[in-house]
Formats: C-alpha cells, sequence, structure tokens
C-alpha cells in the first residue's frame, strides 16, 4: 500500500510540472500586456472622472464625476463623429469582408501564377497610412491631380473630392477599402487552403454547382476565420484618425468628422486630458458593443 502511495505521488510530480511550466512561460508576456494595457486603461478612465489638464498637472486635478460625459454628449460635433465612426465602421467592414473573400476565392481558383497575384495584391496593404492618404491626395488634387486632369481631357469640369459634403466621406471610404481588402484577402485565403478538396469534389459529384458549394462548403468552413477577419477589422476601422486628418481635417461641416480626431482636437490639442480621457473611455465602450458578436463566435 506505501509502495502504491509513494508511486503515485511520484507520478503527480512530474504532472505538476508540466502544467506549471507552460504558466512560467507565458508569465512574461502577460506581465508586459498588464502593464502596457490594463494600466493606462485604468488611469484613462479614472482621470475621465476629473479636469485634468496637462499644463496645470495632475497633482491639480480634481474629481468632477460626470460633467465630462455630459460635455460628451452634449457637443454636436462629438455625436456627429460618432455617427460618422459608426457608419463608416459598418460600410467599411462590409466592403472589405465581400471583397476580400471573392478576392481570396478567386485566386485560390488559379491554377498558375497565384504567389505574384498574391504579391501584388498586398502591395496597398503594406503602404503607410499616411503615404496612401498623401498619394491619394496628389492624385485627387483639384489643381494637379491625374484625376482631375483626366476629366478636363473629355471635358468635365475638375472636381474638389475632399471639400465637398457630397463626396468627401465616399473618397476616404473608398481609400480604405482599397488599402485594407488585401489584409482581409490574406488572412481568408489563409483558412481556405484549410478547405478540403475532397468536400468540392464529393459536392461535384452529388451535382452542386459552383455558388451552391460557396454556400455549403466554403462559407461554413471558414466562418471563424470570418469572424477572426471582420472583428479585426471592427477595432482597427473604428480608430480611424490619419486619412481623416490628412485629407479633410473632419470636414467639410464635420462630414468626415471621427471620435478620435475629436479626440485629438478637443483632448491631446488642448491638453484637455480629462476631456479626452472621458471621450476615449466611451470609444472604447463602443468598440466593445460592435465587436460584441464576434467576440462570442470567438468563444464558443
Amino acid at each position: 500500500m506505501e509502495r502504491m502511495l509513494a508511486k503515485s505521488k511520484a507520478q503527480r510530480a512530474p504532472r505538476l510540472g508540466e502544467r506549471a511550466f507552460p504558466r512560467l512561460m507565458i508569465a512574461p508576456t502577460l506581465l508586459v500586456l498588464i502593464v502596457l494595457t490594463a494600466y493606462p486603461l485604468i488611469f484613462t478612465f479614472i482621470y475621465s472622472f476629473t479636469d485634468y489638464n496637462y499644463l496645470k498637472g495632475a497633482d491639480s486635478a480634481k474629481f468632477i464625476l460626470l460633467k465630462n460625459y455630459a460635455s460628451l454628449f452634449q457637443n454636436g460635433y462629438f455625436r456627429q463623429a460618432v455617427l460618422n465612426t459608426i457608419v463608416f465602421t459598418i460600410c467599411a467592414v462590409f466592403f472589405e469582408m465581400v471583397l476580400g473573400l471573392l478576392v481570396a476565392v478567386f485566386v485560390n481558383s488559379l491554377r498558375r501564377g497565384q504567389k505574384i497575384v498574391r504579391t501584388l495584391l498586398l502591395l496597398p496593404y503594406l503602404l503607410p497610412a499616411v503615404t496612401v492618404a498623401l498619394s491619394w491626395k496628389m492624385m485627387l488634387s483639384s489643381n494637379y491631380g491625374i484625376v482631375n486632369q483626366f476629366l478636363n481631357s473629355i471635358g468635365l469640369p475638375a472636381f474638389n473630392w475632399f471639400m465637398d459634403t457630397r463626396t468627401a466621406f465616399g473618397m476616404i471610404l473608398l481609400i480604405d477599402i482599397w488599402q485594407n481588402v488585401p489584409f482581409v484577402f490574406l488572412l481568408l485565403y489563409a483558412s481556405l487552403q484549410s478547405v478540403s478538396e475532397s468536400q468540392y469534389e464529393a459536392a461535384r459529384i452529388d451535382g452542386a454547382n459552383t455558388v451552391q458549394q460557396f454556400f455549403s462548403i466554403t462559407i461554413p468552413n471558414i466562418k471563424n476565420g470570418l469572424a477572426l477577419c471582420a472583428l479585426l477589422r471592427t477595432i482597427d476601422t473604428f480608430r480611424l484618425f490619419e486619412k481623416v486628418n490628412i485629407l479633410t481635417g473632419g470636414g467639410p461641416a464635420g462630414t468626415t468628422s471621427t471620435i478620435t480626431q475629436f479626440l485629438y482636437n478637443y483632448g491631446i490639442k488642448n491638453l484637455k486630458f480629462g476631456f479626452g480621457s472621458a471621450g476615449a473611455i466611451v470609444m472604447t465602450l463602443l468598440v466593445l458593443l460592435l465587436s460584441s458578436f464576434y467576440i462570442k463566435k470567438a468563444i464558443k
């Protein structure tokens, strides 16, 4: 009996060590994440209830409870920025997902030249957002842009794409889709590689056409990849700033203003960090709300 107990204890010791080893390995990473994520988030939340101004210093900050949040929602520019951001995120994610999926399916079906096509398609995403914004600003310039020069050559007048309320929002949306469709393509193309060809062969034997194969085999097999991609694009699109700041500055008439641009103008530039922190908390909650569906799908 004693020998059996000793043997069981000896077997448990390595198992406990095996369980502890992975936790010890991820402990440094968790510590870094806590320091870089949790710590700033906690202090941002605390400062959102204060009148903290950078010039006066943190020591002079006073708690004003919900005054920052009340000021935010009473600000018409902020309400417009929230609406613009939500509409932009929904439209951008939808078109990027659809176009990225179609491109991924097309490239995956190619018999030759997949590597070359993949490389060319990824080029827009590899460019920094500032570079993309400046390039499009030059191409669409009302004075020397190649697009307006083409319009003049066929007898049409030049157009100020970024300063017209009818086109400014749509042009920024178009530029964002152009740059980020390759990211969606890359993730979904990787997901398509895991779909077994035998499933398509069985479907073809049963008489399924291309559309039926797409909805019955392709979509169910890559649904997790679709959810992850939509989540990443929702979070990233909600933080849109560089393109708006460079191309329109939030104009004309606030039609392209976003939450991040509002926080930059009214929080960072004015050094009102308490007010800006309240806006950052609201933006975080909105991102969580929009992403809740994808998060639930990922947890299941």
